[in-house]
């Protein structure tokens, strides 16, 4: 449930604490009051659309803190800890939005900052939102398939059918793209295959260039290179030429000695440490000798190098700038290659994939047409009931599940039991809410049918039916009531408290025959300066809620609003006490 709402710095909203029944609780005040600014607070909380000219004005910002208790095993909770949030010492779940004036938002889930879309994710489960813009959504076709589709709880099935359906459009865009630039793909098929044919001749190796180049230059200096060696061996170990030339191995070899032979033990490490030297000293004039014996001018070997960089270079210019780059752009080529076969075998392949996939998203889509035509007649007569209790007993509500035929031609069409249909992004159905006011009357879209009133019940109604199936525990309503009076009115208050027995519902209304059914009445008022502050909301009973609904009846407060307001009240917890008896 939702157990508070603080709202600061919003619309005519200057600051606001609202504590929530878990029941019903409904929200009353003047028409500008602000009593709306709470739908409007709730949908901010809840991660919905930012607007800067809702910040008060001359407020830096308007911040709505929701205080929700989640039950156990929420999703709520684990994305909540996934975004590194926190419950609080309670278990209780904090969301905060801030809108500043400049029109930047912000939101924190769990004492953590946040991305609106993980706000909504949070809030999804927890809190649903109806507004008069609810019920004209309900005229949209997809709106009416939404709501067909959340009572046979359809979610799995249209997830796989949309999977299917996105893998065959893909296959059908390939076989498509095929077919169109079939010349254009062969041409490049013979270029990529003419120069892999290329290199596949030459078999360059990784850094093949690299090595070439080193061993060439070795080559070309190998006289240079031979005397550095000698001077250097010369120089380690002496000259058999000249025996007078003083080599570095002797020279420490008598250094060692000496020291070894003065019986100081300081000197003797200092020896060793010569002697290691003089092992390094051996080992580098041994690696000297053999590099001296591998070393040789091959010009036979020099004009083979020659030739192959020769060769290597034919293909660094046209495919990289070296040789790793010519087999990177090989492997790239293969890979293109695959996709660009345009032989009879290729596309006959294509074909068969296409068709494959056509074959699952029709039995898929025919699941959904199933699914979907069961549940149909079942909500229209779950909705149809509800609507007796709104003063709507005469009227009959049909839900209808049809397809629409279209020519083979046609885009996304798609041949199901002998015609051709188009698989659209929800299946191939459409649905539509269909409305008989009275026996005798022709049945008629509800965008046709229903007045304003009517939408609202028909709504209210669907919602009444929807609630067992739905997980969400906080249904908000925003003057569902618009456009209803007298019994309806009164009608539309009981099914509230009847759907609050499950849920925690909130409610903005103006009619005092729904806000008699409340187990708590929050008023707004404006002070004299027009602002509310925290003073403004209130919870009111006993005498405080009768002069409230006679104010909502006819704008007095009078002995004889008040006796009314007072059997509506005494109405309603008579009925309340009924509807639990039949529950």
């Amino acid at each position: 449930m939702l157990s508070e709402l603080h709202i600061t710095g919003l619309g005519v909203i200057d600051d606001a604490v609202l504590e929530l029944h878990p029941g019903l609780t409904v929200v009353t005040g003047e028409t500008g009051a602000g009593k709306t600014m709470v739908v409007t607070a709730l949908g901010l909380a809840t991660g919905g659309r930012a607007d800067a000219h809702r910040v008060r004005t001359g407020a830096a910002r308007a911040t709505v803190e929701a205080r929700f208790l989640p039950p156990a095993g929420s999703p709520a909770v684990g994305v909540t800890q996934a975004a590194g949030g926190e419950l609080d010492d309670d278990g209780s779940l904090i969301t905060v939005r801030t809108v500043t004036a400049d029109g930047r938002s912000r939101a924190h889930v769990g004492g953590r900052s946040a991305p609106l879309a993980t706000l909504s994710e949070v809030t999804d489960p927890l809190v649903a939102i109806h507004g008069q813009s609810e019920a004209i959504s309900l005229l949209r076709p997809a709106q009416q398939r939404a709501v067909l589709d959340r009572f046979a709880g359809l979610t799995a099935e249209i997830s796989d059918y949309r999977r299917l359906r996105s893998e065959w459009q893909a296959a059908r865009r390939e076989l498509t793209d095929r077919l169109a630039s079939g010349q254009q793909r062969a041409q490049r098929e013979q270029l990529l295959q003419i120069g892999l044919a290329e290199i596949a001749a030459v078999n360059p190796l990784p850094g093949e260039d690299a090595e070439l180049i080193a061993e060439a230059r070795r080559l070309e200096n190998a006289d240079a290179l031979r005397a550095s060696a000698a001077d250097a061996q010369t120089a380690l170990d002496g000259s058999d030429a000249d025996p007078d030339v003083a080599s570095a191995v002797g020279q420490l070899t008598a250094a060692r000695r000496a020291l070894e032979s003065a019986g100081d033990e300081k000197l003797r490490a200092l020896s060793q440490a010569l002697r290691e030297a003089g092992v390094l000293l051996t080992d580098v004039g041994m690696e000297l000798s053999a590099y001296l014996d591998e070393l040789d001018a091959d010009p036979e070997r020099l004009q083979t190098i020659m030739e192959r960089q020769a060769v290597l270079r034919t293909l660094t210019r046209r495919y990289g700038a070296d040789v790793d780059a010519v087999l990177d752009w090989a492997e790239s080529a293969r890979v293109e290659l695959a996709s660009l076969d345009t032989s009879d075998e290729a596309i006959a392949a294509l074909r068969e994939q296409e068709k494959k996939l056509a074959s699952a998203v029709v039995a898929a889509g025919k699941r959904l047409t199933k699914a979907r035509t069961a549940r149909a007649e079942e909500l229209g007569a779950a909705a149809t009931a509800e609507l007796a209790n709104l003063a709507m007993g005469r009227a009959t509500l049909r839900v209808a599940v049809t397809q629409t035929e279209v020519a083979p031609g046609h885009a996304d069409a798609l041949k199901v039991g002998g015609r051709y249909i188009t698989a659209g992004p929800d299946g191939f159905d459409t649905v539509e809410l269909l409305l008989t006011a009275h026996r005798g009357a022709p049945e008629l879209p509800i965008q046709k049918g229903a007045s304003g009133g009517e939408l609202s019940r028909v709504m209210l109604s669907l919602e009444v039916v929807l609630a067992e199936a739905d997980p969400v525990g906080t249904l908000v309503f925003d003057e569902v009531d618009a456009g209803v009076g007298g019994r309806a009115a009164t009608e539309i208050g009981a099914l509230l408290a009847r759907l609050a027995r499950t849920h925690q519902v909130v409610v903005v209304t103006h009619l005092a025959q729904v806000a008699a059914y409340a187990d708590r009445q929050l008023v707004v008022d404006a002070t004299e300066d027009g602002a509310i502050r925290s003073s403004s909301v209130r919870a009111v009973e006993g005498d405080l809620r009768e002069a409230e609904l006679a104010r909502m009846l006819g704008g007095t407060v009078g002995a004889s609003a008040r006796q009314h307001a007072a059997e509506l009240v005494t109405a309603a917890r008579t009925r309340r006490k009924e509807l639990s008896r039949a529950a």
